[in-house]
């Protein structure tokens, strides 16, 4: 598409404050300055956090734009954007994802910590205010630009929009909180929570060569689920006591216990328990308590003596996007990926997407503009 068939607008699903219903409005499409890419959102996936910063749970600023679980087709590509991480060519009309965060430039947590997600003044797709210029960089939206010092992937035909839309967040996330995990071949392990990051922190674990993954939920049906991507055992922590279930996990993970407990469900509560079925020299990876003041009592006396290592995980490296991208491309066939987007709405249903998946009727809402 040339400049001048560009549209003058788009329409992007504003909320003022958090619970606050959700308008369409419309605002101005400018062509791409050098490094933006404009593109034409296909599909957004409703992310955990989408719905705690909705909810006034987490900082966000309002009149807001949310989503960043985002992929789309490229409709313009700004001065200096002519190939994607791989270094393959970008075209208008290429299908493509990118990192859910941009940066500001170098710094020195890019060049000396290797740690660009956590730079100064980083900022995320679906967490400004719409307000600011250039006012579409929400999924939530019919458009959206890629800001510079964004990373960008072309999409492989074979993925549909539904397997790829959730690997610019949940899969790439979960594919740095199994690398934090150190996960090797043989291990046990434990998942905490099997909503969409547990289900595929138990197919990648699988994937990895785990001789056995245990999976923990209440409800049922995401129990039921946890089977059919890598659980070989699943657990309701609800049906025994918090000393019972860590006797249990700790009986199928001989002889000790656990070699990793990865925690994707946001619940604080759920720590003291996973720390009590690692193994001496065991890790423990956070990677759902997103929410500020998510307190907790634990023995800290167990890390110590029992070695554990505790890590936690927030955004993911720019090259675990790749080996997200990787891994649902070649293992599309082993898990049903995409079952995992079992509600889509369209752009003037977001309030109803949202009310869906904070209800959990869904396991992952699109929004589809």
């Amino acid at each position: 598409m040339t400049v001048a068939a560009l549209p003058n607008a788009g329409q992007v699903a504003v909320y003022d404050r958090p619970n606050a219903p959700f308008e369409l409005r419309l605002f101005p499409i400018r062509e791409p300055r050098p490094g933006e890419v404009l593109v034409k959102v296909r599909m957004c996936t409703i992310c955990r956090s989408d719905i705690h910063s909705y909810l006034g749970h987490r900082p966000n600023p309002t009149p807001g734009v949310l989503g960043h679980e985002i992929i789309g087709t490229i409709v313009a590509l700004g001065a200096g954007v002519a190939k994607d991480m791989r270094g393959d060519a970008l075209r208008e009309g290429d299908r493509i994802t990118w990192s859910e965060y941009f940066i500001p430039g170098d710094n020195y947590h890019t060049e000396v910590l290797d740690l660009p997600q956590k730079s100064p003044g980083v900022d995320k797709y679906g967490h400004m205010a719409v307000t600011t210029e250039p006012h579409h960089h929400g999924g939530f939206g019919q458009y959206c630009y890629i800001l510079p010092r964004s990373w960008i992937l072309r999409l492989p035909d074979v993925l549909s929009d539904e397997e790829a839309t959730p690997v610019n967040c949940g899969v790439a996330t979960v594919i740095c909180v199994t690398e934090q995990a150190e996960l090797r071949m043989g291990d046990a392990v434990v998942v905490q929570g099997l909503g969409l990051l547990g289900l595929y922190a138990s197919a990648i674990a699988k994937a990895r060569g785990a001789r056995l993954v245990i999976g923990i939920d209440t409800v049922p049906a995401r129990r039921e689920l946890g089977r059919r991507f890598g659980c070989d055992e699943v657990i309701d922590p609800a049906a025994a006591s918090e000393a019972e279930m860590v006797k249990r996990v700790k009986a199928l993970c001989r002889p000790e216990g656990a070699d990793a407990v990865i925690e994707v469900c946001g619940y604080p509560e759920v720590i003291p328990a996973g720390i009590q079925m690692l193994r001496t020299g065991g890790h423990y990876v956070l990677g759902g308590v997103v929410n500020p003041d998510s307190f907790v009592n634990i023995d800290v006396n167990q890390i110590l003596r029992k070695l554990i290592t505790l890590r936690g995980v927030h955004n993911y490296h720019p090259r675990h996007l790749i080996e997200a991208l990787d891994f649902v491309t070649v293992n599309r066939q082993r898990f049903p990926f995409k079952d995992l987007v079992d509600g889509k709405y369209g752009l003037d249903q977001v309030g109803q997407a949202m009310r869906d998946a904070e209800d959990r009727k869904v396991l992952r809402a699109a929004i589809v503009p």
